[in-house]
């Protein structure tokens, strides 16, 4: 779009001149200040930072310091590079700066990490359950979300904030409502878009920049010519791609109000001491004992009913393998399940296991989670939609999973393990069956198409970055001379 005012040609005898609008010391600068505006890439509504400790690293304080300049903004770092204590020197600085309060939410169970870490680096929080507002910090499960009221704050961060990415959630529509006007604002994940790019405007509009609809109608279109985001012919779902002329200005305003980082290299900072050990996946191919319903010999699952029900008749031979694979070993071992009966077998195969369930309170959640952190529990025995964000199990490396067809579910799964400061290999073993195979084979295609989209977000992000640094411009607008001759 050509954001170039075109002036009119009328003759000097039709219309007398605007001379104080023409001559007037701020029209350019109005002028700029009207493109920045416009092109949405520019602009902080923030401070300086009135406290940058220095037990944070460079590439720490770089993102930190620009969060806090910023006001509003995302950091999308990998797991293990320090998300917890910048967003908490962040909350840290809001507090100090406006002497206003400031709200943390977290999945289950990482509030209560976080204040360890928060009290290990000497920041002050409170775990907040029953909408009673502290002075300073205050963290709460996003399940508590709905006992405060926004009006007592000033801040909010969205701890593993990819809770966000469904555009229809509930959950979504909460986080947006209730940081809706609040000034300071910051996202963190390590999964910001973990299957297209169009996720990432429900992060922005979270943060109050171009909405959801708003970000797919200025940068992409689909098939439909339309702003549908359901299914279209047949119940195929609508595809977005980009359009002929917005992907580079696209990348140009996620890098406004966004920082996207697999390691510290990314940003040019040195990557001593966040190289990742090796990752040892293991698939162990279980057969079934028995045969489906009206077939006289076993055949492979074909569609997502038969892989459902070929799951379910399998569920002993599944967990009886996983238990072999753990029982002996001595070491922690994190058993992912997915389904009810899967937990309570495993639960009774494994010796000292430890299961957290839907059916516990928060509390009990919490208490066994932590347990586990602490190393009070040798095997736990849980769900990814339950423990799968935000913990930091790097004493443990060693899991079992049930294959699925999330690729974010199994990313987060492993990287409770695989992230910086794990010092062994970390030890994956799948256990399938024939029939879902294919669903092991998905999640592993989804897995090279994500890494090779983070690729490029950091890619485009730090090009877009070298860009708006050149467009800082030293030399003020000069008015044509045609023009300068029509205000004489």
């Amino acid at each position: 779009m050509n954001l170039m005012a075109v002036p009119s040609h009328r003759s000097a005898e039709c219309s007398s001149p605007d001379h104080s609008r023409i001559d007037a010391p701020t029209e350019h600068q109005d002028y700029i200040g009207f493109l920045s505006k416009k092109s949405q890439a520019d602009g902080y509504d923030g401070f300086e930072p009135v406290f940058m400790p220095d037990y944070l690293f460079d590439f720490q304080k770089h993102l930190t310091s620009w969060a806090i300049r910023k006001g509003r903004s995302a950091l999308f770092e990998d797991c293990g590079l320090g998300k917890t204590i910048q967003g908490l020197v962040w909350a840290e600085n809001v507090v100090r700066k406006t002497n206003g309060n400031v709200l943390i939410n977290t999945p289950i169970a990482v509030g209560r990490q976080m204040a360890q870490e928060a009290e290990k680096f000497g920041i002050e929080v409170h775990i907040c359950r029953d909408g009673r507002v502290r002075r300073g910090i205050n963290i709460c499960n996003y399940e508590l979300l709905h006992l405060f009221d926004p009006n007592d704050f000033v801040g909010h961060v969205a701890d593993e904030s990819s809770i966000l990415k469904n555009i229809k959630g509930a959950r979504r529509a909460e986080i947006t409502s209730f940081s809706r006007k609040l000034r300071y604002r910051l996202l963190e994940t390590a999964t910001a878009a973990p299957n297209d790019y169009i996720e990432l405007g429900t992060s922005s509009e979270a943060l109050g920049y171009l909405g959801s609809m708003d970000m797919l109608n200025r940068f992409f279109k689909n098939d439909l010519n339309n702003s549908s985001t359901g299914r279209g012919f047949m119940g195929a779902a609508n595809k977005w791609r980009f359009k002929g002329h917005a992907e580079q200005p696209f990348w140009r305003w996620v890098c406004s109000w966004a920082r996207a980082m697999r390691r510290p290299s990314d940003l040019g900072f040195n990557d001593d001491g966040f190289l990742l050990p090796p990752l040892h996946e293991i698939e162990h191919l279980v057969d079934s004992e028995s045969i489906a319903d009206g077939m006289l010999f076993a055949l492979p699952a074909a569609g997502l009913q038969e892989e459902r029900e070929e799951r379910r008749r399998t569920i002993r031979e599944r967990c009886e393998k996983v238990a072999s694979l753990v029982c002996d070993t001595g070491e922690p071992a994190v058993v992912w399940c997915d389904l009810n009966d899967e937990g309570d077998l495993l639960e009774r195969l494994i010796p000292g296991a430890v299961q957290v369930s839907g059916r516990d309170s928060d509390d009990a959640k919490e208490e066994k989670l932590l347990a586990f952190s602490d190393n009070q529990i040798r095997v736990l025995v849980t769900k990814q939609k339950i423990a799968g964000f935000g913990m930091n199990w790097q004493h443990c490396h060693h899991m079992t999973d049930f294959p699925s067809y999330s690729y974010e579910g199994y990313y987060q799964k492993v990287r409770r393990f695989l992230r910086f400061g794990q010092k062994h290999p970390v030890r994956v073993d799948m256990v399938t069956t024939e029939g879902a195979r294919g669903a092991l084979a998905a999640m592993q295609r989804k897995a090279e198409q994500a890494d090779a989209m983070f690729s490029s977000l950091v890619t485009h992000m730090n090009a877009a970055q070298a860009i708006s640094r050149l467009r800082t411009f030293n030399t003020s607008m000069e008015t044509p001379a045609w023009l300068s001759s029509i205000s004489a």
